[in-house]
């Protein structure tokens, strides 16, 4: 043992369990007796109709419980509800058609894994081949093989917004700016796959699913199960454990297998244990949405934007999978990033292809846009002759709140001392200097730029703007980020915090924890938190989750309203014990309730009188110590009619440079520098802040420089393992890194908390693009797509003759 390492207190309550093994992860952990395990037999082809499933020879394999096919599904489970009308229905499994390389066709039961594969290598498929399509735009040309019949075209929804004198402004502008660009199709690759425990039984008062799966929500999933499976939302009981080995978003995606292992389940007459490998999460669990987009910006003689068009095509994969389409909304408030750009229009297409369903990704909806608006900055600078950061500069928001043309509502910031403080921090004089010398060399170097606007405290209410106004039903809108915690207090005085957010490792527990001694007064070993779920007994709404940076904004909020809750009843309490204090000149401080005058009780014999003496309580004061609270902000309101929404909460910021080395004999880009600076409001804890911005820094890097599923011509995947689907490792992430925070606190939140989850993750790849575009710039080169490494740019070099 390393000499204080016996004196190590670890900085996050999670960590200790994690480093010594005692994580609880769902394959660690065995609820029920008697369950059995399931494989999935999964399609060979990317487009096929299934003229039949012989499923004989699999059920008659020795060991085998339950085997289910298309018949089965189709029977008794119903397509999950979309958020728009296309007739592209989706179910757990193909039954007419299959429609990606992984699709599940089949579930084999048996009593261990082993058999329960040999088994499943027994089902008999026989496909009549149909033609596949990859690619969003060539999913678009009429020609194009049709995925779902029914639905007469590719297109799961086509929507068009205008706002302000678009056409008046791009009409008078000194420079039209246009460009087209793809960002990737990649993903979030958790430590642990998909797993799933579910359990079909039938009651006097009809079927009930109880399921345990490594779910992060968001749980607006859970009556899309219920729905899928025909039974009443309070029948679906889902537990979700401590640990989940990571997600980034892409757990969203788990649900189908939910239902499916209950149908199974249902069959078998016993629990079901499904656990995804590897090959299976590459191929078939759930990516980010791949994006072809097309901006033109409308510029003045000095350098302001007074325009912007967007025309946006999401790959969204073989269906339309809630809760998609919302990579296309996520960032609806948000799409002028942080720049003054009154007039907007915008359209949003997605389309299906014969790929795995997309959802959400870190960052979901922000890496695909800024990629397309930061990259057109560079492009508008380049127009007007400015410099990247002048014309950035001259375009800024500066004063708060500052409202959208698309009715999204930045509730503070300082964007311009961000910026001014990454240029400081980056040292950017130094790097001009090595870029002129690099390329006086002959050899490559650029300097790349990205500034954005980071959204937290996402408003659901944004899954409207896919159905135009007048197809929205009356009394059936959507809205809101609630969040509900419950906080008890026990005799001794120790408060216990339920969370219902489901973290996947950012630490909520830890600050969650802090959160509430500091409101209380108590020293931390006097509260502790608690984040299993169960939806039987854990508060939750249905937009409860850990997605789109919810936690610090949202389920802070609402802690510090159950606490001040308990905080007025041990006032009450303590007010009775000396001697009538009015509890309104009562402070909670030092684990004491203290008068003004120096006299004091302590919290836990407060608290200890509501336990055992509640007829001492003052009439009016319930006996109770424990509180439901909920946070439920207004300012996040549905579409309004000319579909213009205030699409998240708090909105943070994130201004980054970075500058690369190209090697000029093998084009490896080593980054040089990075510069990150943020502003999430107030900061809760420092240490997670930095963790949540590394973390973020190298998914960005993932795509940017490495990762990305391919297909063939055929439509077969070509990256389903790690030797194809390459990831960013700590060797990787050697650059030299400086981060920093402004703090503009948000008026929105008790504690002045925005989110800090995603940031980096949106920023660094246009500004490892604007890098690398400014590396070339002098060959002609125009960056337009990632990922970008050696590979990548040889081909550009050789289409452009400088190989």
């Amino acid at each position: 043992m390393p000499e204080g390492a016996e004196n190590w207190v670890p900085s996050r309550d999670e960590d200790a369990a994690l480093i010594t093994g005692r994580g609880a992860f769902l394959d660690d952990l065995d609820p029920l007796p008697g369950t059995l395990v399931a494989a999935v037999v999964r399609s060979t082809r990317p487009h096929a109709r299934l003229r039949s499933v012989d499923l004989s020879r699999a059920r008659a394999y020795p060991g085998v419980a339950a085997v289910i096919g298309p018949e089965e599904v189709r029977a008794a489970l119903r397509p999950f509800p979309l958020s728009t009308g296309a007739a592209m229905p989706y179910l757990p499994t193909g039954v007419d058609k299959v429609r990606f390389v992984g699709e599940p066709i089949a579930v084999v039961v048996a009593s261990d894994r082993y058999i329960a594969e040999d088994a499943a290598e027994l089902v008999a498929v026989d496909y009549d081949e149909l033609g596949a399509v990859t690619a969003a735009r060539a999913a678009l040309e009429p020609d194009a093989p049709l995925l779902h019949d029914d639905a007469g075209s590719n297109v799961a929804t086509d929507r068009t917004f205008a706002f302000g004198p678009v056409e008046e402004r791009f009409r008078d502008a000194a420079h039209v700016v246009t460009g087209s660009y793809d960002f990737p199709r990649y993903s979030s690759v958790p430590m642990e796959c998909y797993s799933v425990i579910a359990h079909w039984t039938e009651g006097n008062d009809g079927p009930s699913v109880e399921s345990w799966a490594n779910f992060h929500g968001p749980f607006s999933m859970v009556p899309v199960m219920a729905g899928a499976l025909g039974i009443p939302t309070s029948r679906v009981r889902l537990h979700v454990p401590a640990d989940i080995g990571g997600s980034f978003g892409i757990k969203a995606g788990i649900y189908p297998y939910v239902v499916l292992m209950a149908l199974a389940s249902k069959h078998a007459g016993t629990p079901v244990r499904w656990t995804e490998d590897r090959v299976e999460h590459l191929m078939a669990s759930s990516t980010g949405a791949d994006r072809a987009m097309t901006f033109s910006a409308a510029v003045d003689a000095d350098g302001t934007v007074t325009a912007l068009r967007t025309d946006l095509i999401d790959n969204v994969g073989a269906y339309l999978r809630p809760p998609e389409p919302s990579t296309l909304y996520r960032c609806y408030g948000n799409i002028t990033g942080p720049y003054r750009i009154g007039a907007v229009e915008i359209r949003a297409r997605a389309a299906v292809t014969n790929t795995m369903p997309t959802g959400l990704n870190r960052g979901f909806g922000g890496q695909q846009l800024y990629f397309g608006l930061e990259r057109l900055m560079d492009a508008v600078a380049a127009a007007t002759g400015l410099d990247v950061i002048e014309v950035r500069r001259r375009n800024l928001v500066t004063s708060f709140p500052h409202e959208t043309a698309t009715g999204g509502v930045y509730d503070s910031g300082d964007y311009a001392a961000a910026l001014d403080l990454v240029v400081k921090n980056a040292d950017l004089a130094e790097l001009e200097r090595r870029r002129e010398a690099a390329r006086a060399e002959g050899a490559f170097y650029g300097i790349g730029t990205a500034l954005v606007v980071d959204p937290s405290g996402t408003n659901i209410g944004y899954v409207g703007l896919a159905t135009p106004a007048e197809d929205r039903k009356p009394g059936r809108d959507k809205s809101g980020s609630t969040e509900h915690v419950r906080m008890s207090v026990d005799l001794q005085g120790a408060v216990t915090v339920l969370l219902g957010s489901v973290p996947q490792g950012q630490g909520h527990a830890t600050v969650a924890r802090k959160v509430a001694a500091q409101r209380l007064g108590l020293p931390l070993s006097q509260v502790r938190a608690v984040v299993d779920m169960d939806t039987a007994t854990t508060p939750w709404t249905v937009s409860s989750g850990s997605y789109s940076s919810r936690f610090a904004p949202l389920v802070t909020s609402a802690v510090v309203a159950a606490a001040d809750t308990i905080a007025s009843t041990v006032k009450a309490a303590a007010g009775t014990m000396l001697e009538g204090a009015a509890p309104g000149e009562l402070t909670l401080a030092d684990g004491k309730v203290i008068h003004p005058d120096g006299r004091s009780v302590a919290f836990r014999h407060a608290a200890g009188l509501v336990h055992w003496d509640p007829a001492a309580l003052p009439d009016g004061v319930p006996a109770r110590l424990y509180s439901e609270a909920e946070f439920s902000p207004r300012e996040t309101k549905a579409a309004t009619a000319d579909d213009r929404i205030n699409s998240s909460l708090c909105y943070g910021f994130v201004a980054e440079i970075i500058a690369v080395r190209i090697d000029p004999e093998t084009l490896e880009i080593a980054i040089d520098r990075v510069s990150s600076v943020h502003d999430a409001g107030t900061v809760l804890d420092q240490t997670l802040l930095e963790g949540q911005v590394y973390g973020a820094l190298v998914h960005g890097l993932g795509g940017a420089a490495y990762e990305e599923f391919t297909h063939a011509e055929s439509g077969q995947p070509t990256a389903a393992t790690f030797l194809d689907y390459l990831c960013p490792t700590s060797a990787e992430a050697g650059f030299d890194l400086r981060t920093d925070h402004v703090v503009t606190p948000s008026p929105l939140t008790p504690l002045g908390a925005k989110g800090c989850g995603e940031g980096s993750s949106m920023s660094f790849p246009v500004a490892y693009a604007n890098a690398v575009a400014d590396a070339l710039a002098p060959h002609g080169i125009d960056i337009t797509r990632l990922p970008l490494h050696g590979e990548a740019l040889h081909q550009l070099l050789t289409e452009k003759g400088n190989s």
